[in-house]
Parts: structure tokens; C-alpha cells; sequence
């Protein structure tokens, strides 16, 4: 087991791998007998990144199971290469943990693997979640250019943008936000000024940029992922039962609203929560991160088992 890592304050890991009848996988467990959380993280993610992205939650309410998908670290492309491969792989995980049922939060390109367990296996899931998730065809968007597209995925510009984010986290989120959100340049000015402000907004900032590098041992998983959502038209939602809210950023430029759109509308009885003025990291840094994880605190505590 690995030395407990702070991702942020308070907020540590302790991953381990776990066999699985599916294969390895790399997940950090916070265990007790609580209702569980499994998460699905994005892309050029990883456990790190699961854990990251759910920090909002109690680890004293909830069980959080944060693994590494599929060619993410320390879990091999071969435990689930695809969709399907990846759902039984969680279901796996859940089996190996002793975890009958759990919530499922999926972020980003965590979308389609965390769609096709929660509709493979319904009595697995007490609810659902997508947060800015992908539910059809993907392609990196049109706002991050060439020279944006290099520094994120590379392992030399993970490491330039860790360099200058710790020095200059404006630089950090100007990048973010003129790559990932559909904002004018004043907007961009209100959400670096207002994310600079709020301290949580900051550590989380800091976090995630860390959850990107190094990239070589997520790039398997990245190419894996971009591989398969250029195949997709739409995920399948017929037979998703459990409740669910989709949750997404208004101006979210990586993966559109009209992803969010589509699921909300395709899942029979599904709530939905629309980030006003959300970038693709608008439940996490924007004026209404606050109102956005409350509605999310809520309708799992209406749902908790």
C-alpha cells in the first residue's frame, strides 16, 4: 500500500490495487459501513482525480470509492478496454469490496463507462449523477487550439503547467477558461477574479492541475477514451432506472450542454441542475459551485439507503 498522499488540505489517498475477477485495478477506498459513492473520473485523470473531484463530500456520510479507469496509472488498459469491459469492471470492483449497491458521480469522459453500469446493472446503483459528462460522440473542442491542445496533453506541458500554475494560478485559469468554457472576455475576467477569492476554489484548482501530471502513465487511458467516444452517435440510456441528476456548466465548451440535454431527456424521471455561467469545471469553480453542490448534497441525501 501506498504512503497516504494529500491531494488537498485534508484530503488524502491511500491507493491500492485490488484483483478483481476482471483484473487489477487501482482504487482508494475511505471504506466504513456507509452508503457507497463509486466515482468515474475524467480524463488525463486517476484515482487522484476521482478522490479530487468528490472532495465536497464527507468521507464521514459516505463511503468514497475513487479508482483509476481503465489505462489511468496503475490500472491496465486490459482490465477494461471497452464500455461494457469498463461497467464490469466496476462491478467487479464492487464485488471485490463487498459493495452491493452504490451511488455512481461520473465527471467528463467518466460519462460513458459510469452510463453503461448504472444500465448493465441496475440494482448496483441506489442513484446516479453525470456532472459535465460525455453521453455521445466527443472530440476535443474547438476552443482549445493547438498550442492549448499540446501543453495538456503531454508530459512536458503537464509539467509546464504545473510549474506556472503554482507561481501564477490566474494563468492557470485564464487557460482553463478560455479552453473549456464558452465566455466572453469579461466573463473570463469575473471567474478568474471570483475563483481567486474563494479559497476552496483555489485548493481545488491546485488539486485537479496536480491530478494531470505526470501524464505518460494516463495517456493509455486518454487515447482509450477519445478512441471510443469518436465512435460513439449516443450512449444507450433505455433501462437506466435509478434516480438520477444530471448535472451541467450553461457555457461548458468541453463537453456541451446538449450532452447533458440528451441524458436528462432519454432518462425517464431524471432532475437535472444547469450550472448558470458554468465552464466544464463550473460545479467546482464558479459563483454557483455553492448552489450546484448543495442541489448535489441534497438529492443524495433524499436518496441515501
Amino acid at each position: 500500500m501506498a504512503e497516504p498522499q494529500e491531494l488537498m488540505p485534508g484530503v488524502f489517498i491511500e491507493p491500492r490495487i485490488v484483483q478483481t475477477a476482471r483484473g487489477p485495478v487501482e482504487v482508494d477506498d475511505t471504506g466504513g459501513e456507509l452508503p457507497a459513492v463509486l466515482v468515474s473520473h475524467g480524463g488525463i485523470g486517476g484515482v487522484d482525480q476521482a478522490r479530487c473531484v468528490v472532495a465536497w463530500l464527507d468521507p464521514k456520510e459516505y463511503r468514497l470509492i475513487c479508482p483509476s479507469r481503465p489505462g489511468f496509472l496503475n490500472t491496465p488498459l486490459s482490465s477494461g478496454p471497452g464500455l461494457e469491459d469498463q461497467a464490469d469492471l466496476f462491478a467487479a470492483l464492487l464485488d471485490e469490496l463487498g459493495v452491493e449497491r452504490a451511488a455512481v458521480i461520473s465527471v467528463s469522459a467518466g460519462g460513458p463507462p459510469a452510463y453503461s453500469f448504472v444500465r448493465k446493472y441496475p440494482e448496483r446503483a441506489w442513484a446516479f449523477m453525470p456532472i459535465d459528462s460525455v453521453s455521445g460522440y466527443y472530440e476535443i473542442p474547438e476552443t482549445a487550439g493547438p498550442i492549448a491542445q499540446a501543453i495538456f496533453t503531454s508530459q512536458w506541458g503537464q509539467k509546464l503547467l504545473q510549474k506556472i500554475g503554482e507561481k501564477k494560478p490566474e494563468w492557470f485559469l485564464q487557460e482553463i477558461f478560455s479552453a473549456e468554457a464558452y465566455f466572453t472576455k469579461d466573463q473570463i475576467k469575473a471567474h478568474i477574479a471570483h475563483a481567486l477569492g474563494d479559497p476552496q476554489a483555489v485548493e481545488f484548482m491546485r488539486a485537479f492541475m496536480n491530478t494531470m501530471n505526470p501524464y505518460n502513465p494516463r495517456k493509455p487511458g486518454t487515447d482509450n477514451d477519445m478512441a471510443l467516444y469518436r465512435e460513439l452517435t449516443h450512449v444507450p440510456m433505455d433501462g437506466i432506472a435509478c434516480p438520477t441528476l444530471v448535472v451541467h456548466g450553461t457555457h461548458d465548451a468541453d463537453v456541451k450542454l446538449y450532452d447533458g440535454v440528451y441524458a436528462h431527456e432519454h432518462i425517464a424521471g431524471s432532475e437535472r441542475f444547469w450550472i448558470e455561467e458554468g465552464s466544464h469545471l463550473g460545479f467546482w469553480l464558479s459563483p454557483n459551485a455553492e448552489k450546484a453542490q448543495a442541489a448535489a448534497k441534497e438529492f443524495l441525501a433524499r436518496h441515501r439507503p
